[in-house]
């Protein structure tokens, strides 16, 4: 099929890719210049692992091309998506600028039987608008479809070609027929396309991303609990995940969720309720839940220096908002560095990929180190932020060596709190009681330890 990607985002440029890789013929379109001079040089603008070989293999084969004109090609395109990006907007709801733009720049390119699908996670009644909004420009019905993506930073690809789901919202069948027909070589093992309406395709999108956030937010309120009545959340994790109705997924206690979507989408949903007369209790909650997760590890060491982190050095060790990406939007790193800073901390900090877009913004006010051991060079102290598989069996002599005091705070849980006893650590983790305490739980909860 000849398809067409307007903007070349992280979901537009994995969505491209892969159905260029597919056999299609694509072209991915953006109104930034220099992302498209980018990309036509082979560089990737993000950081997803195996993007950038199917991008170079994908430009060879001459399946996927890059372009800022629009008129040439939307005309000959079966399928133009919509993939740009719909931020959250100072009340909470969706900026949905990026969309209108789009829809008007390939308005008048629009053959008859040309489809237009949003895969933008959009507010539920947006695509309806679309329709309405196309019927004003053209004088006449244009096809279009809701299909959002279900994309996880750091396996986008593993996901986008072996999905769990496709969820496709349509208005009449043959549309649902073509989007099952594009779709067919990744649903070979029986995974289903699931055709619905336009407004329940929208809503899915946010409500599965909302039901992600609320088990991690759930997950962290019954760490910080654990922690005050003596408990260890591993074990609880392990004794709820085994339930089959519960199951063991974003069950891992933490420093809250981040990113470019959980965020902005509990948000919006949070809006849509409202303006509907809706009081939404549990995703307000959620929200707040989480908020509050990301100052547990600040909470933690302001406990740990009486409250006097003047002139103390803090190493943290990831930046990204989770693993396998560079992405650091809603990051709780830097929600710690922020309070850091401002309490008059020293920041020495180490990520294997997402350093660039730190030091843009925070330049020469945090330290950041190109090898992980050399950000603990004197300090007080090691935070650990995000859980990448470099952190997870390092050497901890050579920790001890280069920290001035043997003390860890770990954000992720990564290592076993006796193994650390043993080797001569303070060790706090999340919803973990310290060894030396774990026999004797308090009845009265420290500060650190409340959410």
């Amino acid at each position: 099929m000849k398809i067409v990607v307007i903007g070349t985002g992280y979901v537009g440029l994995v969505t491209g890719t892969c159905f260029a890789d597919s056999g299609n013929d694509v072209v991915c379109v953006d109104v930034n210049a220099d992302k498209i001079a980018m990309l036509n040089r082979g560089e990737i603008p993000i950081y997803e692992p195996g993007l950038a070989d199917l991008v170079v293999r994908n430009r060879a084969a001459g399946r996927l091309r890059f372009t800022t004109d629009v008129s040439e090609c939307v005309s000959q395109a079966q399928i133009v998506f919509l993939a740009v990006g719909t931020p959250m907007d100072e009340d909470g709801s969706a900026d949905l600028t990026g969309i209108w733009g789009a829809a008007d720049s390939i308005a008048p390119y629009l053959a008859s039987e040309t489809v237009v699908v949003c895969k933008s996670t959009v507010p539920v009644g947006t695509n309806r608008r679309l329709l309405e909004r196309f019927q004003a420009l053209l004088g006449r019905e244009v096809r279009v479809a809701s299909n959002p993506e279900f994309l996880k930073e750091g396996c986008a690809i593993a996901d986008f070609t072996k999905p769990d789901r496709v969820v496709v919202g349509v208005e009449s069948e043959d549309v649902g027929d073509l989007m099952r027909e594009l779709y067919k070589p990744f649903l070979r093992t029986e995974h289903p396309l699931l055709v619905m309406g336009l407004e329940s395709a929208e809503m899915t999108k946010y409500v599965a991303n909302c039901m992600l956030a609320t088990k991690i937010s759930f997950i962290n309120e019954m760490a910080n609990l654990a922690e005050c009545v003596g408990a260890d959340i591993n074990d609880v994790r392990k004794g709820i995940g085994h339930d089959q109705r519960i199951g063991f997924q974003f069950l891992f206690p933490g420093v809250g969720y981040g990113g470019s979507c959980f965020p902005k989408d509990v948000k919006a949903l949070i809006h849509t309720a409202r303006e509907h007369g809706m009081m939404p209790e549990l995703l307000d909650s959620v929200d707040e839940v989480n908020r509050r997760q990301k100052s547990v590890l600040f909470r933690k060491l302001n406990e740990y220096f009486t409250g006097d982190l003047e002139g103390k050095t803090v190493a943290i060790w990831g930046l990204a908002f989770k693993p396998r990406t560079d992405d650091i939007r809603e990051a709780p790193a830097l929600t710690l560095i922020d309070q850091l800073l401002e309490a008059g901390a020293n920041v020495r900090a180490h990520d294997p990929v997402a350093m660039d877009n730190v030091s843009r913004q925070y330049e020469e006010r945090i330290e950041l180190f190109i090898h992980q051991y050399e950000a603990l060079n004197d300090a007080d102290v090691l935070v650990i932020c995000t859980e990448w598989n470099e952190y997870r069996s390092p050497d901890f002599g050579e920790i001890r060596s280069r920290l001035r005091d043997s003390v860890i705070f770990d954000g992720r849980n990564l290592f076993d709190p006796k193994q650390m006893k043993k080797q001569g650590f303070f060790y706090s983790g999340i919803g973990i009681v310290p060894v030396e305490n774990a026999m004797q739980a308090s009845s009265t909860a420290p500060d650190l330890a409340t959410n």
